[in-house]
């Protein structure tokens, strides 16, 4: 779904174009006959995309607390149901999951992903669900996730080096640099994502940085205005005012990189029974299985890779760096963690894996990040694949579906306090995040959830613990004030501003 609508040149650009063609064609929706759940006024043609702005997941939360939890918008042509309370989200994730199993077809998504073929963007069907046991199966299930536990502890321990070296590199501690944590951060859960997929591949010369630029492609397509999304019977518009070149561009770009990953795995698994055992390395062997039940392609293959990078990057890393930004603005919640980690790893040089398990304050904080500052704030849509009624109210087969999870986490109902940082509320509390508890689902729920959790939670449980294990942190003194805790527009909600902060090495 694209979210960065009224700032996009290109919709202020097309929008008399677009308005002109559509009063041609008289595709003003006709009065429906059924009832439909509550609406905000819409204009015309084009319905409710203006009342989306530049951070729907805030614009949406307005709007529900005026018009109520479940919500019917007109996004273009396309009826929309938006959910914004744990209740609502249950119907649609748990009691009618199947109806609401599919997926949009979303242009930039159908362009760089195959045509749909990996998981996360796949119809529902017999293809989503083979790519979706290969991955729960043979990519990030439990086992797989501890067979990269050394991986994961050589990066952490590479950026910690990084930090060190930073942090030595002025003379007294008035004149420390500041270290843009974001952009740090990002670069080390490109690098884990990259050692864990592409194996000894990941260590040629410039690999990380192009991967980093293509990625970051990625979400600003995905995040982008696209007129099909919006206005299908103006999908010929695209096409001929090349309005599609760049998510082209950007796919060839993949194709290209991901071809030659996929032919230097197998040239060295054809010239020694030495693997590497990474993700490339998997899926390969996979497509010599007799017992798969269906031919792996190399286009399923590259499909499945482009849904590891684009997933695992950004959520990581976002999840690190709100996550230092709140332990600097309280500084009591920062003690409590530092405490806690150095009383378990007390005397090691290193936080390692085995030492998670007894650091249930950590979780906590990590759950609570996960709470308050959601990398994906609107989960990804779904699409109806029959009419069913919900609270009394017909929802029509092909409606596009958005769970607002940003807005179910400030829900005064169930969330005591819930604009304010205390991780505290987790303690003791058997809430997770596995997709049971509806109040509280990052990764979603129902048979659309994110796969990668574990391997996602576990290496921000080690990367942070680290953080402050070996490090006291500061604001650079020439900030004046708090942190600026300001949201960037996208499909993933980084902060508006790179993050800078001081170490202090304890040790």
């Amino acid at each position: 779904m694209a979210f960065e609508l009224l700032s996009s040149p290109t919709l202020l650009l097309l929008l008399p174009l677009i308005l002109l063609l559509l009063s041609i064609k008289l595709v003003i929706p006709k009065r429906s006959s059924v009832r439909l759940p509550p609406s905000p006024w819409k204009l015309p043609l084009i319905g409710n995309l203006h009342q989306l702005g530049s951070l729907p997941h805030r614009s949406l939360h307005k709007l529900a607390n005026k018009h109520g939890p479940l919500m019917h918008l007109q996004l273009g042509q396309v009826p929309t149901l938006v959910v914004s309370s744990s209740q609502m989200a249950r119907e649609i994730m748990k009691t009618h999951d199947l109806i609401f199993a599919s997926r949009p077809l979303l242009k930039a998504a159908h362009i760089m992903l195959y045509g749909s073929m990996d998981m996360a963007f796949a119809p529902y069907g017999e293809h989503w669900r083979q790519m979706r046991k290969i991955s729960m199966t043979n990519l990030l299930s439990m086992r797989r996730v501890q067979a990269f536990q050394a991986v994961k502890e050589m990066e952490v321990a590479h950026l910690m080096d990084k930090i060190s070296q930073a942090s030595s590199s002025s003379s007294s501690s008035s004149s420390k640099k500041a270290l843009n944590m974001s952009h740090l951060l990002f670069c080390f859960a490109n690098n884990m994502l990259c050692r864990t997929i592409l194996g000894d591949f990941s260590r040629q010369e410039g690999m990380n940085e192009l991967f980093q630029e293509m990625i970051e492609e990625n979400v600003a397509l995905l995040s982008g205005f696209n007129l099909e999304d919006y206005f299908p019977s103006l999908g010929w518009l695209s096409s001929l005012l090349g309005l599609d070149e760049r998510a082209k561009r950007n796919f060839i770009k993949w194709d290209s990189v991901l071809s030659q990953m996929i032919q230097e795995h197998t040239n060295k698994n054809h010239r020694s029974d030495q693997k590497d055992d990474d993700f490339v390395d998997v899926l390969l062997s996979l497509k010599e299985d007799p017992n798969l039940g269906f031919n792996l392609e190399n286009e399923h293959i590259k499909a499945l890779l482009l849904d590891m990078f684009a997933a695992g990057t950004d959520t990581t890393y976002i999840t690190l760096e709100w996550g230092m930004a709140e332990l600097i603005r309280n500084p009591n919640v920062m003690k409590m963690l530092q405490d806690e980690v150095k009383r378990i790893a007390s005397g090691k040089s290193m936080v390692n894996e085995h030492d998670l398990g007894e650091m249930h304050y950590l979780k906590a904080v990590i759950k609570e990040i996960l709470r308050l500052h959601p990398p994906v704030p609107l989960l990804l849509p779904r699409e109806s694949m029959d009419s069913c009624q919900l609270e009394g109210y017909e929802i029509p087969k092909k409606t596009r579906v958005v769970i607002n999870y940003w807005a179910i986490t400030r829900d005064p109902k169930v969330w005591e306090k819930p604009d304010e940082f205390i991780p505290e509320r987790f303690l003791n509390n058997p809430i997770d995040f596995k997709g049971q508890d509806y109040e509280y689902i990052p990764f979603g729920s129902g048979r659309r959830s994110c796969p990668g959790m574990q391997f996602a939670v576990s290496t921000i449980e080690l990367t942070l613990a680290n953080l402050v294990y070996r490090f006291d942190w500061l604001l650079p003194v020439t900030l004046v004030g708090e942190v600026n805790m300001a949201e960037a527009p996208g499909l993933t909600m980084k902060m508006m501003n790179n993050l800078h902060l001081v170490p202090k090495p304890c040790f």
